[in-house]
């Protein structure tokens, strides 16, 4: 068994060499994302305001918004009272579903840029080249397969070199190259593959969820591209918002869901205070009616069920971020170890090959002699 499960190993390895090492690269980067974007667009990304400095009204702010962006509307709305950072608008363009995203000074209500594609700028490309690979539901499609065989690559590679726990650190650097490439390939992928598990099971989780998405409400072609407000006019967006925090204790919303759909309606998603270290930063909701405002439902993560909680920390364990800049270090290194695995697993592959042919080789020369 463990002959087979090493040549499947090898197999998987080989065909998704080269989506590991774009997801890996990428994600690896991505999760310094908000401190890169803040770096090259500062701009954008920051503001300046004294703690005692209130925000502005999100009535106004989207007002302002839609105003100076007539042929959009609004697909959402993250929000931040840090004093610090910015907050950020998702737009629709109208008749079509491209998404755009604009930056404002929630304490000043200025526009801090123009509205741009997605993936406009570099940190963002690289996010849909690490979901997608830029071609959308396709590339989420082998993402999804890559992230399989990743966590069939973690798991497989634990259970073949198992026994290597005991010579964990023990490096033969005096060795000819295979054996050493042998030892390193070893050593790095016992030591990352608990992380990389946790990636390839997170990531393959939404890759599936968003093509699944994809295929129930749009797998006919029925696209619905919105070309008006599918909200009451005079609903308030701050007065929802305050509502909001007095549904759930604590609740502080972080990204207002906008019904850019006919069956959706208004949610903040926000945090709560909570023992529980993995609880996202939007693992508690309150949910509006669009056309009354009325309070449909609401979810404090702190009572919800086991799977729930479970899913919500996906967010966490995938980026990495659950124990501060540490952890986040850790994942970032641990993350671009499939480059490693990937020029020593290859090497090694090679020379097995070299050694079979050169064998093959041996056995023919000598039949041809008898």
């Amino acid at each position: 068994m463990r002959k087979s499960l090493f040549k499947w190993h090898s197999y998987g390895a080989l065909i998704a060499m080269l989506p590991i090492l774009i997801m890996s690269i990428t994600g690896s980067i991505l999760v310094f994302k908000v401190e890169i974007d803040s770096l090259l667009r500062p701009n954008h990304m920051l503001v300046e305001a004294q703690s005692s400095t209130p925000r502005i009204s999100l009535d106004t702010l989207m007002q302002t918004t839609l105003s100076d962006n007539p042929e959009y509307e609004l697909g959402g709305w993250e929000l931040y009272d840090d004093k610090s950072r910015s907050d950020a608008a998702y737009l629709i363009k109208r008749g079509t579903e491209d998404w755009y995203k604009i930056y404002i000074n929630q304490y000043t209500g200025q526009t801090l840029s123009k509205a741009n594609p997605m993936d406009h700028f570099i940190t963002d490309w690289l996010l849909e080249l690490h979901y997608s690979f830029l071609l959308h539901v396709k590339g989420a499609s082998v993402a999804f397969i890559a992230a399989l065989i990743m966590l069939f690559l973690g798991i497989s590679g634990m259970i073949i070199y198992r026994r290597f726990w005991a010579k964990l650190f023990t490096l033969r650097l005096g060795a000819v190259k295979r054996i050493l490439y042998s030892d390193i390939h070893k050593m790095v992928g016992i030591i990352s593959s608990p992380v990389l598990i946790i990636l390839a099971f997170t990531g393959a989780y939404w890759n599936i969820s968003g093509i699944i998405h994809e295929i129930t409400e749009h797998g006919d072609g029925a696209h619905v591209y919105i070309t008006h407000p599918l909200y009451r006019a005079d609903i308030s967006f701050e007065a929802l918002h305050q509502q909001s925090t007095n549904e759930i204790s604590s609740f502080k919303a972080g990204y207002l869901a906008m019904p850019h759909e006919p069956d959706r309606d208004i949610t903040f998603y926000g945090k709560v205070d909570s023992n529980n270290p993995l609880n996202s930063e939007y693992s508690s909701m309150v949910s509006f009616d669009k056309t009354t405002g009325q309070l449909l439902s609401k979810q404090d993560i702190r009572e919800a069920d086991l799977l729930t909680v479970f899913l919500d920390s996906f967010r966490k364990l995938h980026f990495g971020y659950f124990g501060g800049l540490i952890t986040r270090i850790i994942w970032c290194v641990l993350g671009l170890m499939p480059v490693i695995l990937a020029f020593t697993g290859l090497y090694l592959y090679w020379q097995r090959r070299q050694s079979k042919v050169q064998s093959k080789q041996k056995r023919q020369q000598m039949v041809n002699v008898i």
